[in-house]
Order: structure tokens, then sequence, then C-alpha cells
């Protein structure tokens, strides 16, 4: 299945993308890591303040491993930054988080998409590690009822991915408003800020493309996307 080059046809645009989308966040993060804000924050403080000005006073900010790791977990109130962002007081630190401290602001308003999204972890899992493979089988066995079971699965990941954009773009969007409102950054600064987080927004569109190219490519192999099944 490898070296099928209907497979490239179906992910490679989606693989491009993924690249593309990669290599563009890493480059802005980088650009903008070198450029130092003007209140000379750190990514923690700013998270903080941001926190802090909307009236959230529950949420720990700590420092975790990792490049670009940066998270914020619901179910114990913790926004983790990574060593790139807890102490650097550059325009892409401040910038990851406060978009991290948007999603701690969801968090707090209740954001439906946001509560959505946690609840599908536990089913994108499973379909990210049993659908592919049942799908895989289906195409060895020549079964297509495999094949839509597989697809079933593999399914919720596409699933959780289509409910993360707005989850993503919603607390980007955060980000972007409160840290110009609340004086984080300010001038070029925002521009720069704005630059790191539009890229990557993108990254998680290249996800979703390229789940849903691989779900159709097996559905296309097996015929019931009017394909041929692989002998």
């Amino acid at each position: 299945m490898f070296f099928d080059p209907i497979y490239f046809l179906f992910v490679g645009p989606a693989l491009v993308l993924s690249l593309w989308a990669s290599w563009r966040t890493k480059s802005a993060f980088n650009k903008y890591s070198q450029v130092r804000t003007m209140r000379g924050l750190t990514g923690a403080q700013a998270a903080q303040a941001m926190l802090e000005r909307s009236g959230i006073s529950d949420v720990q900010v700590v420092p975790t491993n990792g490049f670009l790791s940066d998270h914020y977990n619901p179910v114990n109130k913790t926004l983790a930054l990574s060593e790139a962002v807890y102490g650097s007081n550059s325009v892409a630190a401040v910038g990851v988080a406060c978009h991290e401290a948007g999603h701690a602001i969801q968090h707090a308003r209740a954001y439906k998409p946001l509560w959505l999204r946690s609840a599908l972890v536990p089913t994108a899992g499973i379909g990210s590690n049993l659908g592919i493979f049942v799908m895989m089988f289906g195409l060895m066995f020549h079964s297509q009822n495999m094949v839509l079971v597989g697809a079933a699965l593999f399914s919720l990941v596409l699933v959780f991915q289509v409910v993360t954009l707005p989850v993503e773009f919603d607390a980007s969007a955060r980000a972007k408003r409160l840290a110009g409102e609340y004086g984080l950054v300010a001038g070029a600064e925002q521009e720069g800020m704005n630059r790191v987080l539009n890229a990557a927004a993108l990254t998680y569109v290249a996800a979703a493309a390229s789940t849903l190219a691989t779900l159709l490519y097996y559905l296309f192999r097996s015929g019931l996307l009017g394909g041929r099944s692989r002998d």
C-alpha cells in the first residue's frame, strides 16, 4: 500500500499542506522569538495578566518540557507553557501564552465547542488507534464491511479535528483582541503576534485535511466511492 500511487494522489496535497503549515509555524515562531515586547513581559506573566484581567483566578500557569508543547488542561485548570514560551519575553512567546490563556477563558465562559472537544478525546483516541488498521485489513481481505467499520472509527478522529478548528480559531481571536485591549502588546508587536497565531492555526486545518484524504483513499480503494477494490 505504501507504493500505491493512488494513495499519494489522495494524501499528497494534504501532506504538502501539512509540511508547509509546519514550516510556516516554526518560521514565524523563530522570527518573532527574536523580537522582544516593549513591556518585557514573559509568556508566563502575559498569560497570568490576561487571566487576571478576565476575572480568572483559579488557573495555575506552569512550565512544561518540549518545543511548542503549550496546552491548557481543563481537568485540573493548569496552563502549561513550554520552555521557549514560559520565561521568554518575546512577541512569539506572549502570543502563544495568550492563545493558551484564551482556552482557559473559553473554559471559564463555558464555551460549548471546547466542552465538546474534551468529550470527544476518548473516542478520537479509539478511532486513531483502531480505525486505520481495520481499514487496512478490510482492503487486504477485500471486505467492504470491514472497511466501513474502520472508516466509521477513523471518522471519529476527523470529527474531533473539525470540532477543534473553531476552538483553536476562537482562542486565537480572544488572544489577539485581549492582548491589545490589556496592553500586553502594542503596535508592530500585535502584527507579529497575529502572524505567529495565524500560522499555527494552519496546522489544525492541515491535520483535518490529511485525515479526510486518508479516509477518502480507503473508501475509494474499497470501491465504496466508485473506485475498484485493490487486488
